[in-house]
């Protein structure tokens, strides 16, 4: 098995050691993921743009939540799952819709299963969603612009996805109350 670096700001290229830093900080650490994804500015700065552009969508509150727990549990990535239910938990979602995104089961809130719905049916489907999924997503009192936001999210959590199915990213101690299997 590969073993990828994890580096942190001393070790990180020089792009991205300021960001790496900014972030310890913040978060009192730097997560394994970024470490990883640190290796190739391009794949560290892809993700950031695509995080930062998915903050700022037309999703009602917790729809960004949905969408990476549902696009993480479709990919089976472990780490995401843990770091995304943890920060669910955090930003006041429920715990019983946590559960529910965890186990890739419905949600009581109609808007944000129309979102859960959809976003499945985009991974899923590799973007080719059948028109009735289209057309229901509409009538839950979504528009175009929320079908594209969703897509945003999906393309920011493949990525994130993918690098850690290929680095085995080690779960790290803030997310380890959420970790999960698929």
């Amino acid at each position: 098995m590969t073993e990828f670096t994890i580096h942190d700001e001393h070790t990180a290229p020089a792009e991205v050691a300021p960001a790496l830093e900014k972030i310890h900080q913040s978060l009192g650490f730097i997560p394994n993921l970024y470490g990883i994804m640190a290796e190739s500015p391009q794949a560290f700065n892809a993700y950031q743009g695509l995080s930062e552009q998915f903050r700022k969508t037309s999703l009602p509150k917790g729809g960004q939540d949905v969408v990476w727990l549902t696009v993480s549990r479709y990919n089976a990535c472990h780490y995401c799952m843990a770091v995304h239910s943890t920060n669910a938990l955090r930003s006041g979602v429920d715990s019983e819709t946590v559960t529910a995104l965890r186990k890739g089961k419905p949600l009581g809130d109609p808007q944000l299963e129309a979102i859960r719905r959809f976003a499945h049916a985009v991974v899923a489907e590799q973007g080719n969603v059948p028109e009735d999924e289209v057309q229901q997503f509409l009538a839950a009192g979504f528009a175009q612009r929320q079908i594209l936001d969703i897509i945003v999210g999906v393309a920011m959590k493949t990525l994130s996805n993918y690098i850690n199915h290929l680095a085995h990213t080690p779960l790290d101690d803030a997310f380890t109350a959420q970790a999960w299997e698929a």
